[in-house]
């Protein structure tokens, strides 16, 4: 179980990607969309792959109109908000996940509009109070981020940006000015998705972003597989599998997703961890 009780927000994350530098390894980042198939369900797949020792886990919040997430997502997506999930249900079930002993960084991930909704001014220090450590949003733009930023800087979270390959040097220049956590470099462009490969294009990207920040770069966008993620962690700190496990919970019976999860995720995790 990765992390540190005393630790929260960017401490937390940079902790993470700290503890997995010493032993010469790199961090496998699983994301779950929460509610999907069914809340206790997520919250349980949650608690067991903390124990399995992922490094950080994004959490994803259901959102009507997903514009990045592929097919696979968006019938997640479409599962959960069914199943009731909204953000102050997440939010309860992460602080019984923090009185539980968890202490793995969990990444809120979702979009823009229901963050609005719920209201920017008390966004941060919810989700601090609650045991989340940083926000992926994934259709808010640096440019536009600053008001929402100092929200969350102000409660010590982390605001984690996409980095895609056609992003430009300008706008590498300011997420390298303006991230808190990690880089999340999205290895292909379109929406989310399992691959076949990764884009060759891959190393002289991350060089690119690594000109500009400090902060750890992992992953993400079609890793699907321990192969995938080894040949990725040669040029980035982790990885992010998303799609994947989400198609496993979708298609297993529901007594069956947890065994079928970590036995997906055990070889990769094994992967990332033993890289050196």
């Amino acid at each position: 179980m990765t992390g540190d009780a005393g630790q929260r927000g960017v401490d937390a994350i940079a902790a993470a990607f700290a503890a997995r530098q010493e032993t010469s390894g790199k961090a496998l980042i699983p994301y779950l969309m929460i509610g999907d198939p069914d809340f206790d369900t997520s919250m349980g797949l949650v608690r067991a792959l903390a124990k399995e020792g992922t490094d950080i886990i994004e959490l994803g919040m259901p959102f009507s109109d997903p514009l990045a997430d592929g097919p696979v997502i968006q019938r997640a997506g479409q599962r959960a908000l069914a199943a009731g999930t909204t953000l102050p249900k997440i939010l309860q079930g992460v602080k019984i996940l923090r009185a539980e002993g968890i202490v793995t960084p969990f990444i809120l991930m979702t979009y823009y509009n229901p963050l609005l909704r719920y209201g920017v001014d008390r966004l941060g220090r919810d989700l601090a109070e609650a045991g989340i450590d940083g926000l992926i949003v994934v259709d808010l733009p640096p440019e536009e981020s600053e008001e929402f930023d100092s929200n969350l800087a102000e409660h010590g979270l982390a605001l984690v940006y996409l980095v895609a390959p056609t992003t430009t040097d300008t706008r590498l220049d300011l997420i390298g000015r303006l991230a808190r956590g990690f880089i999340y470099y999205i290895s292909r462009t379109g929406v989310t998705g399992e691959r076949k490969d990764i884009a060759a294009d891959l190393a002289a990207n991350l060089g690119r972003i690594r000109q500009r920040t400090g902060l750890p770069v992992v992953v993400g966008f079609g890793v699907s597989n321990a192969e995938q993620a080894r040949w990725v962690s040669e040029h980035s700190d982790g990885a992010v599998i998303g799609s994947a496990i989400v198609r496993i919970i979708e298609t297993s019976p529901r007594g069956e997703i947890q065994k079928n999860v970590l036995q997906y995720l055990r070889p990769i995790l094994t992967c990332l961890h033993t890289t050196a």
